[in-house]
């Protein structure tokens, strides 16, 4: 099978197009034939090798999992024999954390973080979904948001941003969001109902407070939204530094205001497999937009992961594959 491969850290010239061997579901397993996956910014991090405590996971002086991708959706070929919960010809979407979806198969356990596709979308559009498995822990659990609160999104136009204010909104929330001046009318349409640009107006002397800030970009810091927080409100951050591990410890021995963090990637894969599920029933039913910002075909992943790394994404960078 065709698969993207990279063997040392670098640039997007390190992914290349291989041939591998096709792999071979075990008795607890699917194997899937992908029709869609994604580059995200994790997949970029991890081709660049460039933090030394991401390098303990992919590897200290090359990756030791040549083939990046966390997302897919596709078409279940075979099973194993001990498989009961999906079977051939199912479509499915979902995430693994061991990577390898930039590649036509994978196999996977029928338990891990897999659901239906929902039959009413496309698997370019289920696989562009999976910035909810971020976003919806963010807002749900560690933000524990309720229906009437004041909520701002900072990077309200990017992948996990651009769904959590839809999931936002979906929650009752009042939303804000924050993005460039050229992406004000995308957010906008996914229902914000104010929208900042950064590159006018600093959203921490508005004058407004907020019951939970979302920082989906990872480009502020608690101290500088502390004043901006309400009594018991809660600042979220998706990129770990030692500047926020800081901070939700001061803030969790004293004080109102929270600084939190949580790693949705990690928690088990039936919660995620649950979520899934509630993903499919909002696509069902029509209550969130599927966001598509780029498509490229397996061979152009690398300039896929070019794109990526301008920073400059709105929803998900699709890539589809031809089997």
């Amino acid at each position: 099978m065709k698969a993207i491969v990279y063997t040392e850290y670098g640039s997007p010239d390190v992914l290349q197009l291989k041939e591998v061997a096709k792999p071979t579901p075990k008795d607890n397993e699917l194997l899937i034939r992908i029709e869609a996956t994604t580059v995200t910014a994790v997949d970029s991090t991890f081709r660049q090798g460039a933090s030394m405590s991401g390098r303990f996971y992919t590897g200290l002086t090359r990756p030791k999992r040549p083939v990046l991708g966390s997302t897919l959706a596709g078409e279940v070929e075979a099973v194993g024999k001990d498989v009961t919960l999906f079977k051939e010809g199912d479509h499915v979407f979902g995430a693994t954390a061991n990577f390898g979806a930039h590649a036509e198969y994978i196999c996977l356990p029928e338990d891990g973080a897999l659901a239906m596709k929902p039959a009413n979308i496309t698997h370019e559009e289920a696989v562009a979904t999976n910035p909810v498995l971020t976003a919806l822990p963010f807002l749900r659990d560690t933000g524990q948001i309720q229906s009437g609160q004041k909520v701002l999104i900072n990077g309200a136009s990017g992948s996990v941003g651009s769904y959590a204010v839809q999931l936002a909104k979906q929650m009752g929330a009042e939303v804000t969001g924050v993005c460039s001046t050229e992406k004000m009318e995308f957010v906008k349409s996914l229902g914000a109902d104010k929208v900042i640009d950064y590159k006018t107006e600093d959203f921490t002397g508005s004058g407004e407070t907020y019951d939970i800030i979302f920082d989906a970009a990872g480009k502020s810091s608690y101290g500088r939204c502390q004043h901006v927080l309400k009594e018991n409100g809660v600042y979220l951050s998706t990129v770990l530094s030692p500047g926020i591990i800081f901070d939700v410890i001061r803030t969790s021995i004293a004080g109102s205001k929270k600084a939190k963090i949580t790693f949705a990637g990690l928690r088990p894969a039936s919660e995620q497999a649950k979520d899934l599920r509630f993903l499919t029933e909002l696509m069902e039913a029509g209550q969130l937009k599927s966001l598509i910002d780029r498509r490229y075909p397996l061979a152009q992943t690398a300039e896929a992961h070019r794109y990526v790394d301008t920073g400059r994404k709105k929803g998900s960078v699709v890539i589809t594959v031809a089997s």
